[in-house]
Order: structure tokens, then C-alpha cells, then sequence
């Protein structure tokens, strides 16, 4: 286990998570062994690998574009005010004009050695609703005055790549907002199902991977009642296994509450990521990317 917490990002009700995660969260009380117990882990680990090495699936996924970073470039230098922060975060944008209601169909993703795949493209009306909607009536905002074709590097799956992008105009800024115009591929068909048995928690989200691919960054789900979370991994020729769980589960008489905390947690790794497969234990699905605010470039 090489695992390094980070600080706390924030409690369930201001980031979703699945109802079943939550009910298992709720019962601290009764899985108080839950994170001792790591055989169990540990073979549901190897179970998830031994599926998904050299399967149809890790080929697929291995041919298609799946983002693994964020799909949007704020403007040089980033957004000047805490004010203008705010405003993307709450995703608080007006619309002064109107946006292009032409475009190409599909584009090109290009990675490095001229490797290429054609996908189907958002239309830039369609990639600002994922930006705006929400309440600009007397509170800060951002303008987005136009937007014109353009392009962006993206983190995928299969390394940096340039995609075709919306690049938004937006008022007082001298470089525009970018976001990538292309649709992901589908997330092939896990060859394994999701483990409903053993101790610990899907994981939330995929916060990074290292420049250099030796660490993953990822947010772990432990509950009230517990010393924080655990992160296992194994690591085989083609797949990352992360296991997510609890460590010192607290008896407290039944009077744990309902609450369930997020935390980041960074996993070192015994060499880079490269095009390994990044999987949950829990679910047999990839990890999937999803930033804290804005748009995700959702696979899953």
C-alpha cells in the first residue's frame, strides 16, 4: 500500500455520490472491520485485473479518446477576480450575442507520432450550455460575447492530445475560455461486475495523474466514523487496481451519524501509468475523470 492523504475536500451533500455509497457509509457502526480486511480487497483487486488484462474491453478503451484531464482552458493568466471565480464556479455566464450555429460534424484527435481518431463534435451553442446555467440576476457573471473554432491539448487516456475546441470570447479578457468540442468515445462494456460484498468504497473521482505517471490523485469516500481513507493498489502490465476502504473503524454504541466526508488521496506507483488501464475495485470500471468545477468530460 503506497498511499499519501491530502486535506479534506468536502462533505456528500455538496458533491454527488451514489445512494448506495452512501447507505454503506451510514452503517459505520456495523462494518467497524471493514478496512482490516484486506484479503478481500486484495482479491477483488486481482479478480478486476485478471478481467480486464488483455480483454476486448482494455482494447477498446486503449483505441478511444477518454479525457483524463480537464476539457477546459480558462484564459491566460486565469480569471482575474475572486469575483470572476466565483462566477465560473457557480457557472454564473451571460450571453451577450449569439453563438455560431454552423460547424463541422466531426473532427480530428491527434496524439503525439500522428496518431489520430475521428469523433463527433458539439456545436458551440450546445458546449456553452454545459459552462452556463445558472442565476446571473444580480450576481456576479462572466460575458461571453462570441465564439469561433480553435483547438486545445487535452490529457487523455492515450497521452496528450490536441482536439478541436469552442473558444469563448468573454468580456474584458484579451485571451478566450477554451473547451473541447469532442465527444468521448462510449466506455466499452466492463468484463467484470461490480462487487457489492466486500469491505470499503467506490472511489469518487480521478483528480489527476502525475506529469511524469508515477502517482494517481483520487477522491476516497470514508465515513464519520473512521481515522480517514485507504487507497490499495495493484499494479499489472496492463491495468492500475485502486482499492478504496477505511482504516480504524470507531465503535462508537451505534451512535455514529449519517455523514460521509471526500478526500483526496495521491497513490504512488511503481512505474508511469502509460496506457494502463486506471480501475476501481469496487465497481471493474475505470476511474473516472471529473474536475471540481465546470463541465466534465464524462465517460461513464
Amino acid at each position: 500500500m503506497r498511499n499519501q492523504a491530502s486535506r479534506s475536500l468536502s462533505l456528500l451533500a455538496a458533491t454527488a455520490v451514489s445512494a448506495a455509497s452512501l447507505g454503506a457509509i451510514s452503517g459505520c457502526g456495523d462494518q467497524k472491520d471493514a478496512g482490516g480486511d484486506t484479503e478481500v480487497l486484495a482479491h477483488r483487486a486481482r479478480e478486476v485485473a485478471k478481467a480486464w488484462d488483455g480483454s476486448t474491453a482494455a482494447a477498446a478503451w486503449r483505441a478511444g479518446y477518454h479525457p483524463m484531464g480537464d476539457v477546459v482552458q480558462l484564459p491566460r493568466g486565469g480569471l482575474r477576480s475572486q469575483a470572476d471565480k466565483q462566477a465560473y464556479q457557480d457557472h454564473n455566464l451571460a450571453l451577450r450575442g449569439t453563438m455560431p450555429n454552423t460547424g463541422p460534424k466531426n473532427g480530428q484527435v491527434t496524439w503525439a507520432g500522428g496518431r489520430s481518431l475521428t469523433r463527433p463534435l458539439t456545436g458551440a451553442a450546445e458546449s456553452y450550455k454545459t459552462l452556463a446555467g445558472g442565476r446571473t440576476d444580480g450576481k456576479p457573471h462572466l460575458t461571453v460575447t462570441g465564439a469561433k473554432q480553435g483547438e486545445m491539448s487535452v490529457a487523455t487516456n492515450r497521452g496528450p492530445a490536441v482536439v478541436p475546441a469552442w473558444l469563448f470570447t468573454l468580456d474584458g479578457y484579451a485571451s478566450p475560455l477554451k473547451q473541447a468540442a469532442v465527444i468521448p468515445s462510449p466506455l466499452p462494456r466492463p468484463p467484470v461486475g461490480r462487487a457489492n460484498d466486500v469491505p470499503g468504497y467506490p472511489l469518487n473521482r480521478l483528480v489527476q495523474i502525475a506529469a511524469d505517471g508515477r502517482s494517481v490523485t483520487v477522491v476516497a469516500l470514508h465515513g464519520a466514523c473512521d481515522d480517514g481513507p485507504v487507497v490499495d493498489v495493484l499494479e499489472t502490465r496492463g491495468s492500475v487496481v485502486l482499492s478504496g476502504s477505511v482504516k480504524h473503524r470507531k465503535d462508537d454504541g451505534g451512535n455514529c451519524t449519517k455523514q460521509a466526508r471526500l478526500q483526496q488521496v495521491t497513490v504512488k506507483l511503481a512505474r508511469p501509468v502509460g496506457d494502463r488501464v486506471v480501475l476501481d475495485a469496487h465497481t471493474g470500471r475505470p476511474v473516472p475523470y471529473k474536475p471540481p468545477h465546470g463541465p466534465s468530460p464524462s465517460w461513464s
